[in-house]
């Protein structure tokens, strides 16, 4: 029956690169005839964790969409795109910076920081999507929001292309890093989001919604007893 109070609970999917995060919110509505929503989306060229809610669990999102996060992305840094991502059209080319100066970039970046909201985005201005303006190649002002990096560490740098840790709080676009360093992001893979894991992805489980409350730190006015 759709809209459906069951299933209900947390699913954690390994999201693919291709299919936007909504379809894959609409494949498991089909799957389980439950209402079904999301708790903070991931752009079609990204890939992992993906936290899908099912049932009288949507009522939980709240609880869910603040959590921080953990990333791994390649970021070209010899060449900026229109979108910061691969999916755009490149902007410019130039030398990338070696090792000292990438350090250099990185430390003005950890912390609280500061950065304008990629032009392909969801965010609203004048009560339409960025990206749809974005896309109709009108040009806006994008705001500035504020975020926090507790971790933004090199695992690899080679070729002009870094290989990116971070850690970061809910809402922060690793695009816009990406071109704050001076590069797009090639590739984006969510690690974690809170507690959870990419690792413990799949699809045929759900978690009750106390086993995933248990582990969290619930956002208070949450409506948890509508939700059991």
């Amino acid at each position: 029956m759709k809209g459906a109070l069951n299933p209900s609970g947390l699913i954690l999917v390994d999201k693919p690169a291709g299919p936007s995060s909504f379809a894959i919110v609409a494949e498991v509505r089909r799957r389980t005839g439950a209402r079904t929503g999301h708790a903070g989306t991931l752009d079609p060229f990204a890939t992992g964790l993906l936290l899908v809610l099912s049932g009288s669990a949507t009522k939980l999102a709240s609880c869910f969409v603040g959590l921080d996060k953990r990333y791994v992305t390649d970021v070209d840094l010899s060449t900026r795109t229109s979108t910061g991502d691969p999916e755009g059209e490149v902007v410019g080319r130039h030398e990338a910076p070696n090792a000292n100066e990438l350090a250099r970039r990185l430390e003005g970046l950890r912390g609280e920081i500061e950065l304008p909201i990629p032009a392909a985005s969801a965010v609203k201005i004048g009560g339409e999507r960025a990206y749809r303006l974005h896309r109709r190649g009108v040009e806006v002002e994008m705001p500035v929001r504020r975020s926090r990096v507790d971790a933004l560490d090199v695992i690899a740098y080679r070729d002009g292309v870094a290989r990116l840790d971070l850690k970061v709080s809910s809402g922060t676009y690793v695009r816009a890093i990406a071109e704050a360093l001076g590069g797009h992001c090639v590739t984006l893979r969510r690690s974690e989001v809170g507690p959870f894991t990419v690792e413990e992805a799949d699809v045929g489980r759900i978690l009750s919604a106390d086993e995933a409350l248990a582990r969290i730190v619930v956002t208070p006015g949450a409506d948890v007893e509508a939700a059991r």
